[in-house]
């Protein structure tokens, strides 16, 4: 493509960002505003939106999420839970997982769907859980945490089950967590067990159906 087409791309990119983050509930916004004041930035409201229409879609039950503090995902992935299942959110540092637990907290109010921090590494926690329980794993955060996972959810996905990992570098980093996502492009894709595809939404989404 051109300049013109790449330029008409990311004018559309900040046209679907603008109109998701214009439509987020105040549930959303409190979440994002106190993720701010924590120092952990949240991702792309596009991109949650996307997961939120993904576990709809999937109508999930049970879901995993992984990753450093990622509130505005999280309450997005509650809400599309409608009330039932569960909802694991998995994260290794202790301001996160402090962050978690404090909104679960004020969620347990709204929501009968069962909400589960746990403060681990991903490589100690996910072996311990049953196979082909989960229907979604999202993930972000640390470089470990993405191989660590891929490794796990061939085991844990239910059939037709999926993995969506955040974060797609640009391609001149040459950052420890840029060399593993684009590691994990090539496994993910070179792998027969899953399908999958990298959307441009947020930083970048890689989804990969089990089948």
């Amino acid at each position: 493509m051109d300049k013109t087409s790449y330029a008409n791309l990311a004018r559309a990119w900040e046209y679907v960002e603008n109109h998701a983050y214009s439509r987020q509930t105040q549930a959303l916004l409190d979440a994002r505003e106190q993720a701010a004041q924590c120092g952990l930035a949240q991702g792309s409201a596009a991109q949650a939106q996307l997961l939120h229409t993904l576990a709809c879609m999937m109508r999930s039950t049970s879901v995993i999420t992984i990753g450093s503090g990622s509130l505005v995902e999280i309450v997005q992935l509650v809400d599309a839970l409608h009330g039932t299942g569960q909802l694991t959110a998995v994260d290794s540092s202790t301001q996160g997982i402090a962050l978690i637990r404090k909104m679960f907290f004020a969620l347990s109010d709204t929501t009968q769907t069962t909400l589960r921090a746990v403060n681990a590494p991903v490589n100690v926690f996910l072996p311990r859980l049953n196979g082909t329980d989960y229907d979604l794993i999202v993930v972000s955060g640390d470089a470990a945490n993405y191989l660590d996972t891929f490794a796990q959810a061939p085991r844990l996905l239910r059939e037709h089950g999926v993995e969506a990992n955040g974060g797609v570098p640009n391609p001149a980093d040459r950052s420890d967590k840029a060399v593993v996502m684009r590691q994990l492009l090539d496994m993910v894709q070179d792998d027969d067990r899953f399908e999958s595809s990298l959307t441009p939404t947020g930083t970048g989404l890689l989804i990969a159906v089990k089948r």
